[in-house]
């Protein structure tokens, strides 16, 4: 079998929450007394850690964090968060996603997560959401030198679960995380939550509008003539 492993990133892939981390980034920057930008939010932050996105939005205003304040707005961010998700009547999960997982593994086939959102916000919503026992490895922002565009937290994955890029697939939402894929030697499915298909499509080595579009024995062809 060529497919022995599927990478999904976090925000725009396993839940919408791009609403709720765009209002949080903007409540941030009120609290420095700067006015949010939406263009700018999609620049630095979308597909991004939160670390990389909090450093360069407010670097881009020149604002150059010491780590301890930096530290300081990524907890604060990752408080609200939780305010906002447990303010919330449903989790926004994805569409077909339980089905998916699922689907994965009674395949046999094994199930990561690799995103630049912290540690704890990943595993309060699969514990909410009562997926966590899907997942057999979590790469989180915590665990990261370099976000997404950068291959680092693909490349820890494949360490971690033992594997060869050929043997993997990635779902991505956004280019940024499609490119950091991509960089990794790891073949990837867009998916279209906030991006249209035909965006994603210049990017990824498929495109879907849902996980149930997803031809698992395709992906599985195609990467066992790797």
């Amino acid at each position: 079998m060529g497919l022995k492993a599927v990478l999904l990133d976090f925000s725009g892939v396993i839940i919408d929450d791009e609403e709720i981390n765009q209002t949080l980034v903007a409540e941030i920057m009120l609290s420095e007394n700067l006015r949010a930008d939406e263009s700018e939010y999609a620049q630095y932050c979308r597909g991004r850690s939160d670390r990389a996105c909090l450093k360069d939005i407010l670097a881009n205003r020149g604002r150059i964090l010491p780590d301890e304040y930096l530290n300081k707005l990524i907890k604060t961010k990752s408080n609200g968060y939780r305010q906002q998700i447990d303010q919330l009547n449903k989790l926004p999960l994805s569409p077909n996603l339980a089905e998916f997982l699922a689907q994965l593994k009674e395949q046999g086939i094994a199930i990561g997560l690799v995103t630049g959102a912290i540690r704890s916000e990943v595993e309060y919503i699969l514990q909410k959401a009562e997926l966590a026992e899907y997942f057999d490895v979590i790469v989180a922002g915590d665990d990261l030198e370099q976000s997404k565009p950068e291959p680092e937290p693909y490349l820890l994955a494949l360490k971690n679960f033992s594997l060869q890029s050929s043997e993997c697939l990635a779902i991505e939402d956004n280019p940024v995380g499609i490119e950091a894929a991509k960089q990794a030697k790891i073949q990837v499915v867009g998916i279209s939550s906030i991006y249209p298909l035909h965006m994603l499509q210049r990017q990824a080595n498929w495109t879907v509008d849902n996980f149930l579009e997803i031809e698992l024995d395709r992906v599985d062809e195609v990467l066992s003539q790797a």
